[in-house]
């Protein structure tokens, strides 16, 4: 990039990253910016809170190394969440005077599900990011899910095991076992291959991925403790895999044994 301007391609996909610091977790900040790194340019990274109280010092150092903006939000009566409405006004702002292309509402809290609505009925994408305790309406009203639990807690130089938070935890690899016994998984890439495959039963991954993408928004190879979806589908044992290059097939086991 010359003279430290972005170039045209690298604005078509300009993010807001709003962070609701009361339902989010520090200690995955930097696999959660990694993976919007991965989205688009986040030309926008607030987080917003009462930063008048102690809840919230765990999130300094990662302001000041992640040049995020603290976007300060008193709470002016016991038990009602201003921030939540600090963060929705900026949004809109943002929807109607920003050149942001989508958003990323990082909260697992509920109240963020009508704001995720209204943006996509705008034509902006929503990424939301959440633990996986978010209440499934928030999920499914964002155009892709993502739970922090895929982000590994990075510890602190000094190693302690303070350091990280007992909320947040890499998720295990789970068994073949274990994946067959998954019917709503196992449902929805066969579906998926459905939609895709040829006359001979074989389909693109990649059209297999978009696919399952869009029936469920929190889909994530991730979730089971696979980087990809082919290892994933490969992990599950009753789908054939050809691999050609770069380029991967997938089909039913059954129907080859069908023919």
């Amino acid at each position: 990039m010359a003279n430290g301007t972005l170039k045209a391609a690298d604005t078509e996909n300009t993010l807001a990253v709003l962070i609701d610091a009361d339902n989010a977790n520090p200690y995955t900040v930097d696999g959660l910016l990694s993976e919007v790194a991965k989205l688009g340019v986040a030309s926008v990274k607030r987080i917003y809170g009462d930063w008048t109280t102690p809840n919230l010092n765990g999130w300094k150092s990662a302001l000041l190394e992640h040049s995020i903006q603290p976007i300060q939000q008193f709470r002016y009566t016991t038990g009602k969440n201003a921030t939540d409405s600090a963060m929705i006004i900026d949004a809109m702002d943002l929807l109607y005077t920003g050149p942001c292309k989508g958003f990323c509402i990082v909260s697992s809290d509920s109240d963020f599900t009508r704001l995720a609505s209204r943006l996509r009925e705008a034509g902006k994408v929503v990424y939301g990011f959440g633990e996986m305790k978010t209440p499934k309406p928030f999920v499914a009203a964002c155009d892709r899910f993502i739970y922090t639990e895929v982000f590994t807690p990075q510890q602190r130089s000094s190693g302690s095991d303070d350091d990280v938070a007992p909320t947040e935890a890499a998720l295990s690899k789970q068994s073949s076992k274990e994946l067959r016994g998954n019917t709503k998984l196992l449902l929805m890439i066969r579906t998926g291959i459905d939609a895709a495959s040829d006359d001979n039963g074989w389909a693109h991954l990649g059209p297999v991925g978009n696919y399952i993408a869009k029936a469920s928004p929190d889909f994530d190879p991730r979730n089971y403790g696979y980087k990809k979806l082919s290892e994933l589908i490969d992990a599950i044992g009753l789908f054939d895999i050809q691999w050609d290059g770069k380029v991967v097939l997938v089909r039913d086991a059954r129907k080859n044994a069908a023919r």
